[in-house]
């Protein structure tokens, strides 16, 4: 018996709809439910989900699934495919979106760093960050 991914991810927004169009417009995910006032659903090419959620709805109680929320920027890492991460800097920055840091990890691996529309970092890795 083993946890073997993560299968869903959560982001908390107060406009979901504003997150919506980050995530849809300037990232490109699949968009596979929503968005409405409580969220928003992304499928991702390796079969995970991002949700993004109004923290002020999705922490009420009596919800079909257990309240939850959070305050403050979250964080969420996406991985790129190997050569493509000057592609995607160029990208957003013609999309107006401000590179926060770019950085070269040790082993190799780079990320940028950029803010959704609610102020989550996003972090967007080509290659390994972290030891097998």
């Amino acid at each position: 018996m083993a946890i073997t991914g993560v299968y869903e991810t959560v982001l908390y927004a107060a406009d979901v709809r504003a997150a919506a169009a980050f995530y849809a417009t300037v990232l490109e995910l699949r968009l596979v439910d929503g968005p409405d006032e409580l969220a928003v659903a992304f499928r991702l090419d390796d079969g995970g989900v991002l949700l993004i959620f109004d923290p002020s709805r999705s922490s009420l109680p009596g919800r079909p699934a257990p309240s939850h929320g959070a305050t403050g920027a979250g964080h969420v890492a996406f991985s790129v495919e190997d050569g493509t991460l000057d592609a995607w800097t160029e990208t957003l920055r013609e999309r107006g979106v401000e590179i926060e840091l770019e950085k070269p990890w040790l082993n190799g691996g780079r990320s940028i760093y950029v803010r959704d529309p609610a102020g989550n970092s996003v972090e967007l890795v080509e290659g390994d960050l972290w030891p097998a």
